[in-house]
């Protein structure tokens, strides 16, 4: 009879075999990841698309929320004044606030172009004069 113990224990490998599978077990490993890294991927992505899509629709619907609340406001001024009127009032609000918005969207927009990174940029070269031991120390050569 034989041991049952001895049966389950896995043989032992010799240096040369196991050398000579390291490679074939780095290049598996290596497809093994990559086929994660897909996985994972194509599993962000779809979350990505449907947060998205579900945004979008919330905007749009934020936006005939807003619609309404402007038709809203017409209405109330419009027991006060012409209809016309509060239609035209509220149209000058919206126009003022499209023009402020606008304005302080342009001055941070300019603020960011263009868009090159031109301060890392210098410090890299300092940093490369440095190796280079053409520059020198504390100064901005």
């Amino acid at each position: 009879m034989t041991d049952p113990a001895a049966e389950r224990q896995p043989r032992r490998r010799s240096l040369v075999e196991l050398l000579t599978s390291l490679p074939e077990q780095v290049q598996e490993l290596v497809h093994r990841e990559i086929e994660l890294v897909k996985t994972e991927l194509v599993e962000k992505l779809k979350a990505l698309g449907t947060g998205a899509g579900l945004l979008l629709g919330a905007v749009v619907t934020l936006l005939f929320f807003i619609g309404v609340l402007l038709t809203l406001a017409i209405i109330g001024l419009s027991a006060l004044m012409p209809a016309w009127a509060a239609a035209l009032v509220v149209a000058g609000v919206l126009l003022i606030v499209a023009v402020i918005l606008g304005l302080v969207g342009y001055r941070i927009l300019k603020r960011g172009i263009p868009p090159i990174p031109t301060e890392s940029i210098a410090s890299i070269q300092k940093d490369v004069l440095a190796i280079k031991g053409e520059g020198r120390r504390g100064t901005d050569e």
